[in-house]
């Protein structure tokens, strides 16, 4: 059979298993990334490990979300991860050097490896050719001490991209209009692979563009081949050593495919609140716009912020707009303000941020009430942006500008402009920004502040319980949902008992004491329960407050991973004829479990019987048995 680009890593990669889609491998772990927000908790869980020194070939410690200090806890985290870094061979990547995955693109990620990080963006590597996976902190900080990692091998999925986009198309058209078709779980279960002769025009910051976001598909990650423009990026980074081509066989078969014509492909614009939520510009052209934030993981690339300095040169953004641009990395900053570039936007009225992830994350740059933000970003759920009413809009850098300049969403093919930016022979790099591992690890204290507190340690599974239902969601609860993730409460995440308190504070305000009144209890679900971050908080905050089990139609990838991780069940239901507190008893677990057999669970408020089933695997369900994923870790060491 004719092979995928995917399936050739796998196969290079492989440890254990066969490479039938349902079915879990072993794979050799080359890399891995964490950055500070998720970084944390994933060292105390490396520490507990007990390990010297990471078994990846390279691991990289990244600074690039809590960047607003306005007390110790930011600062104390990030002495904490640097003193474990330098302890145990991880290259430290300190505040200031850009954003995990531009950096990463930049200076370490090579065509062929198999990345896993623990932010749900990591598949952006796959725009040069990297099998680049988001998981879940804890199996990250097991990937560093074992060298390896286990996940059910995914079908594939093909994305063929067809003739020459317009210069005015960015990678993010591309993905938004991917996501139009799709939708947010359209890519459940899948490596998205692209292919086409449109490749051709695309950069690889286009591409990664493109996988950044494919993780709003809910895909397992995405790749592009590595090819003749791989090279080129790789030789502008001084890293032409690491190219290596790679391309699916002619004729590969694949599990679904879709074409787009990318020659007839519009300026798109994701709406409130979800990235797929997708129409043409022009057919919303217009809309009075408050703010527009450019940069992101996703678009903060040079060429995107040299298109948006060729939008503004000699012009003046709108006087009700606020317009803020977050560079990539510092590499790109230097750039900008070597080539002139920093100085356009400046004269333009922008406002110059750090090189961080910064408004993404709702770290600052909140919308004003009922603001209209227009963001190249790549997710708009409610709330996320700090401002519970702002209404944010995702769009590429071209279309962000022109708007910026209007005052309204504008399309900007209108704009009489040639966009094809001529890039660099060379970028150059930066390296006053990377603290290498010591020489000398055992003189390496390990720095632990006042505000890093123990993670909850999960129990093992008992076999039978009877408990409350505490909480009724709808479909497509996010981790933004369950952990509030904005300024405020940013600096907490290393402090479990403190985050606790704001667990689900935006969907029920009385759900933490409703929890504590009753001890724990169960949380039902609708479909794709637990869909965006990656951030284990989410499934590690309900462990704290004692929840047992979600019972949902269907789980976003890492979430459902990070819930067998510290040994809460999640169950799969068909109907939800459920109401708060009813009292769910759930008898003889243990077997249920390990059979991975549907069961009974049984409402004995409404005296209904309501069949429920796990749908793991034996690894999976040993790990529920044991009591996480650490005990689990632990027992085969």
């Amino acid at each position: 059979m004719k092979k995928s680009l995917s399936t050739k890593i796998f196969e290079q990669n492989l440890l254990k298993g066969q490479l039938i889609a349902g079915q879990e491998i072993q794979l050799k772990v080359n890399q891995t990334l964490t950055q500070d927000t998720t970084g944390t908790m994933a060292y105390l869980q490396f520490l507990a490990m007990d390990v010297e020194h990471v078994q990846t070939d390279l691991s990289v410690a990244y600074i690039d979300h809590n960047m607003l200090q306005t007390g110790f806890e930011n600062a104390d985290d990030h002495a904490f991860i640097q003193s474990v870094a330098q302890k145990h061979g991880i290259i430290f990547s300190k505040p200031g050097a850009g954003i995990c995955h531009q950096v990463h693109l930049e200076r370490f990620a090579k065509p062929g490896t198999i990345l896993l990080g623990s932010d749900s963006h990591t598949p952006t590597a796959g725009g040069l050719g990297s099998i680049a996976i988001g998981m879940g902190g804890l199996d990250v900080a097991v990937a560093m001490a074992t060298g390896m990692t286990t996940i059910v091998m995914p079908r594939i999925f093909n994305i063929n991209l067809i003739n020459q986009p317009h210069s005015y198309i960015n990678g993010k058209d591309i993905i938004l209009k991917v996501l139009q078709q799709l939708n947010v779980t359209g890519g459940v279960g899948f490596i998205m692979e692209y292919s086409g002769n449109g490749l051709q025009y695309l950069s690889v910051t286009d591409r990664a563009t493109v996988c950044n976001m494919g993780a709003e598909l809910g895909a397992t990650t995405s790749i592009f081949p590595s090819d003749k423009n791989t090279l080129r990026y790789l030789s502008q980074q001084g890293r032409a050593e690491d190219y290596l081509a790679l391309a699916a066989d002619e004729d590969a078969v694949y599990d679904q495919t879709l074409t787009i014509d990318l020659s007839l492909l519009k300026p798109m614009v994701a709406q409130p609140h979800m990235p797929d939520n997708v129409v043409e510009v022009h057919d919303i052209e217009g809309l009075k716009v408050d703010q527009v934030a450019v940069g992101s993981c996703t678009n903060s690339s040079y060429t995107d912020m040299m298109k948006v300095v060729e939008i503004l040169k000699g012009k003046t953004i709108h006087p009700d707009v606020s317009l803020v641009i977050s560079p990539g990395s510092a590499n790109i900053l230097r750039l900008l303000s070597e080539n002139g570039g920093l100085s356009t936007l400046i004269s333009a009225g922008a406002r110059i941020l750090e090189s961080s992830c910064g408004p993404c994350i709702g770290m600052g740059q909140a919308p004003r009430s009922n603001g209209i933000s227009v963001r190249s970003f790549n997710r708009n759920f409610k709330g996320r942006s700090g401002t519970s009413n702002a209404q944010v809009y995702l769009v590429s850098p071209e279309t962000a500008a022109a708007s910026a300049l209007m005052g309204v969403l504008s399309d900007p093919s209108r704009l009489d402009l040639n966009l094809d930016i001529q890039e660099p022979d060379s970028f150059g790099k930066v390296d006053g920004y990377f603290i290498y591992p010591s020489e000398d690890p055992r003189s390496i204290e390990i720095a632990l502040g006042p505000n890093i507190q123990p993670f909850p340690k999960a129990q093992a599974l008992v076999n039978q319980f009877v408990s409350q239902i505490v909480l009724i969601t709808k479909d497509n609860v996010t981790t933004d949902d369950i952990v509030p993730s904005y300024a405020k409460l940013l600096p907490y995440r290393s402090n479990i008992p403190y985050l606790a308190d704001y667990c689900f504070h935006g969907t029920d305000p009385d759900f933490v004491q409703r929890v504590k009144g009753l001890e724990g209890g169960i949380i039902i679900g609708g479909e794709n329960y637990g869909q965006g971050s990656s951030r284990e908080h989410a499934a590690l905050i309900p462990l704290y407050l004692g929840i047992k089990a979600v019972l949902a139609k269907s789980y976003a990838r890492i979430h459902r991973s990070n819930l067998i991780n510290v040994g809460i069940l999640p169950l799969v239901i068909e109907e939800n004829d459920f109401d708060l507190l009813d009292e769910l008893e759930l008898n003889d677990l243990i077997e249920h479990i390990k059979q991975d057999e549907s069961f009974t669970v049984f409402n004995k408020t409404k005296q209904k019987a309501i069949r429920v089933k796990l749908n793991a695997t034996a690894r999976e369900r040993e790990i529920l048995i044991q009591g996480g994923y650490l005990n689990y870790a632990k027992s085969i060491a």
